[in-house]
């Protein structure tokens, strides 16, 4: 969690007001007390007296409340690496952060080259995962993204190299926050400080610049079953003979026969597979 010497700072109708914690929230022996993004309640004399009630909270970096995780690649220059793009997919997942995709210098594909990146992520759709292709250099997509992310909050990751910070800087409001006066009331707002991990966007909302989100590094799923519950399309599929099934190598597995079906994407499903077999022989054989 970023602070400075102490103190935090809030955003409340269009202030930013300096505080500190107060209570049980200054006793707690815990790093996330109060994070960046959290909801908070502050008294008259800026004390932050109440934390609301996290729909999400990510480790690295310490961050709450997050509505979209942009997964940023580049059409060309450097090329889609389609391994990261799950596991960055499975992180946002394993989070609980709604995922979407931003494609940038589509400027440099030919019209084949984009109808093959659309069908290459056509399986995003059966996820509900909404993707932009974008330029920033021709101001392509820009506008529907901005009206996409009004409002919420946003972490960016993916390679570098991709334009994540030209596309940010299309984004954010470069208007500076006023900092505020003593509240006169208890008040709510959206945790923030000056090294500006929430930068404002134009029109509202807020975009995390960090390179965490960009980690390659697998989270930590504790088994097979929950592994399983961070692939969306394994759902809703109809039952397996076994209540266990870890759709490997079972008979009458639901999710097999829907991947031969063509209901479930291949490649999705043979990444499934890599990480599990990663999974099992790097994590989970260390407790049997």
């Amino acid at each position: 969690m970023n602070k400075i010497q102490g103190f935090y700072y809030v955003k409340s109708d269009n202030n930013v007001y300096e505080c500190k914690l107060r209570g049980i929230l200054k006793r707690k022996e815990s790093k996330d007390n109060c994070v960046v993004g959290d909801i908070v309640e502050i008294s008259e004399d800026n004390y932050i007296i109440n934390v609301e009630k996290r729909k999400n909270i990510v480790d690295r970096p310490l961050v709450a409340n997050i509505d979209y995780l942009v997964i940023q690649f580049a059409g060309k220059d450097p090329d889609i690496d389609y391994e990261r793009l799950n596991i960055l997919l499975l992180r946002s997942f394993f989070y609980k952060i709604h995922p979407i995709i931003i494609v940038n210098k589509i400027d440099l594909l030919t019209p084949n080259e984009i109808d093959e990146l659309k069908n290459r992520l056509s399986f995003l759709e059966k996820l509900n995962i909404k993707y932009f292709l974008i330029s920033q250099k021709e101001n392509i997509g820009i506008e529907e993204l901005k009206a996409f992310l009004k409002d919420k909050i946003t972490a960016f990751g993916g390679p570098s190299g991709v334009g994540k910070s030209s596309i940010i800087n299309l984004l954010q409001n470069e208007k500076k926050l006023e900092t505020g006066e003593t509240s006169k009331r208890l008040k709510r707002g959206k945790h923030t400080t000056k090294d500006t991990n929430l930068l404002e966007l134009i029109g509202g909302g807020y975009i995390i610049d960090t390179p965490g989100f960009s980690s390659i590094e697998l989270p930590d799923i504790k088994d097979a079953q929950e592994l399983i519950s961070l692939f969306p399309e394994f759902s809703n599929r109809g039952d397996c003979k076994f209540n266990n099934c870890l759709h490997l190598n079972e008979p009458s597995c639901a999710i097999k026969e829907s991947v031969e079906k063509g209901e479930i994407d291949r490649d999705r499903y043979d990444f499934y597979k890599r990480i599990y077999e990663k999974l099992k022989n790097e994590r989970w054989n260390r407790y049997e």
